[in-house]
C-alpha cells in the first residue's frame, strides 16, 4: 500500500519532514536524523551540559535547548517554539509535525548492576513521552531504551523466593511484564508499534551495541526497520563489521582528554594486551586484582579490559574508567579518550562536548550512535515520501496486536 503524504498547512523550510526531540542528551540521534533529511525544531533536555553543547552545535536550537524538566512541557510551548526556529508566524501544527523522538531513562532496565524491582513504567518519565506524543500525534515516534527492557518484570522476586516450594509468580513479577505495561500504553494512544533489538555494528558502527527501538504510525504503512548494511562474517554481500582500529586510524587526537587511572589499576593492565581482561592475568594474581568481584557471579569481562584492534568496540559506557566497564586503550596505559569514544559513536570529529571530562563521557556514553538514528532516519524518510522500501522482516511484532 503506497504510503500516505504528511498534509501540511504551507510548505516549511526546504521542505524537510519535521521532528521534535525529548530526552535529547548530547544530539547523536537527532544529529543522525538531520543526515537523512529531517530537521529538528524543537527539544526538551534537563541535563545542563548537554543542552550547552546542543546550543554550541546548534545555534539555530538555542532558544529550545535549556535545561528543564519534561514533566513542565506542554505540546503547546514546544509547537510554538518550533513556528519560531521556523521562522514562521504562527506556532506549528500537530499535523506539520512527521516524528517525535525520545528515550525516557529506565536506568532500572539495564542488565549491568544489581536487578531489583524496576517500577511500574506507567508512574515512570515514560509515561511524559507518551503524553508529549498524545498532544502533539505525530505521524511516527521513535523510542529508544537498553535491551534489559525486553525481559523486565514489574516487580522482582528475588530468586531465593522462585521455584519449588515458593508461591507462583504473579503477572508483574514475570519476565516481559514492564514491555506489556509500555507497548499497551502506546496502543492506548493510538498507534500501532513495530519494536527490534538493534546491533549498531550491523549499521556500519564499529561497536557491538544492542538497544530496543520502538517505531509507533498512525498510518497503514506496513513500517518495519532499515535492512542491515553489515555483518559480522560478511555474509550475504555485506561488508564485515567495521574493527576498532578502522574507525579510529586517522583520528587526529594529538592531547587525549580522559580520566587517568590509578596507580594500583595501572600494575595490572600492564600485564595486559591488546584483547585481554583480568582472566588474562597470572593466576597468583587475579583475586588481588579483583578484590571482592572475584567470587561474584557473571562474565565479568569488563574488568581490567583491555580493546582489541580487531574487532568492534564493546559498548561505549558512561564511564569508560570505571573497573568494572573498563575500556583501557589496547596499545596505551589509559582509557579511551573523549574524542575516540565520540568518534566510535559515529559523532562527526567537529562536534563539540561542553563540560568536564567525566560529562562528556556520559554525553557520549549515553548517546545514540548517529549513525544507527541516519539509518532508522532514511528509512522513514523514504517512507513519508511514498516510496517503495524493503525493511527488516519482524513479523512477530508487526502481529503483536492484530
Amino acid at each position: 500500500m503506497a504510503a500516505i503524504p504528511s498534509l501540511r498547512l504551507k510548505p516549511l523550510i526546504d521542505n524537510k519532514p519535521i521532528t521534535i526531540s525529548l530526552f535529547a542528551g548530547a544530539y547523536g540521534l537527532d544529529l543522525g536524523l538531520e543526515k537523512a533529511g529531517f530537521q529538528t525544531v524543537s527539544l526538551v533536555e534537563i541535563e545542563p551540559d548537554a543542552t550547552k553543547t546542543i546550543s554550541l552545535n546548534r545555534p539555530h536550537l538555542s532558544p529550545c535547548a535549556v535545561p528543564r524538566d519534561i514533566c513542565q512541557v506542554n505540546a503547546e510551548t514546544l509547537l510554538q517554539e518550533a513556528g519560531k526556529i521556523l521562522g514562521l508566524d504562527r506556532p506549528l501544527c500537530s499535523n506539520e509535525v512527521d516524528l517525535v523522538t525520545g528515550g525516557p531513562p529506565c536506568q532500572p532496565f539495564s542488565t549491568a548492576g544489581k536487578r531489583g524491582s524496576v517500577g511500574d513504567p506507567r508512574g515512570s518519565l515514560f509515561m511524559e513521552f507518551i503524553r508529549i506524543v498524545d498532544e502533539i500525534k505525530p505521524r511516527f515516534f521513535i523510542m529508544e531504551n537498553v535491551k534489559g527492557l525486553l525481559s523486565a518484570p514489574i516487580r522482582h522476586r528475588p530468586h531465593d523466593r522462585r521455584g519449588l516450594g515458593c508461591p507462583q509468580l504473579e503477572p508483574d513479577e514475570m519476565s516481559g511484564a514492564a514491555l506489556q505495561v509500555i507497548l499497551a500504553e502506546m496502543k492506548r494512544i493510538g498507534y500501532e508499534v513495530v519494536y527490534d533489538l538493534l546491533n549498531t555494528a550491523d549499521y556500519g558502527v564499529a561497536q557491538c551495541r544492542e538497544r530496543v527501538i520502538f517505531i509507533g504510525y498512525k498510518s497503514n504503512d506496513p513500517v518495519t526497520f532499515p535492512l542491515p548494511t553489515h555483518s559480522q562474517k560478511g555474509t550475504g554481500k555485506k561488508p564485515k563489521w567495521l574493527t576498532l582500529r578502522e574507525r579510529l586510524k586517522d583520528l587526529v587526537d594529538p592531547q587525549p582528554e580522559f580520566v587517568p587511572y590509578s596507580e594500583n589499576r595501572l600494575k595490572y593492565l600492564r600485564l595486559l594486551t591488546a584483547g585481554q581482561n583480568w582472566r588474562d592475568l597470572p593466576s597468583e594474581l587475579k583475586e588481588a586484582a579483583m578484590g571482592g568481584a572475584y567470587k561474584s557471579e557473571g562474565g565479568k569481562v569488563g574488568f581490567y579490559r583491555r580493546l582489541a584492534w580487531e574487532k568492534p568496540s564493546p559498548t561505549v559506557t558512561t564511564s569508560p574508567h570505571q573497573k568494572a566497564t573498563d575500556m583501557c586503550h589496547p596499545d596505551e596505559l589509559r582509557p579511551l579518550s573523549v574524542r575516540e569514544c565520540a568518534r566510535i559513536q559515529t559523532f562527526p570529529d567537529d562536534w563539540v562536548f561542553y563540560g568536564s571530562t567525566a560529562s562528556k563521557y556520559r554525553q557520549i556514553g549515553n548517546a545514540v550512535p548517529v549513525l544507527l538514528g541516519k539509518a532508522i532516519g532514511e528509512y522513514l524518510y523514504q517512507v513519508i515520501k511514498g516510496d517503495r522500501v524493503q525493511g527488516r522482516e519482524i513479523f512477530e511484532q508487526l502481529s503483536l496486536f492484530a
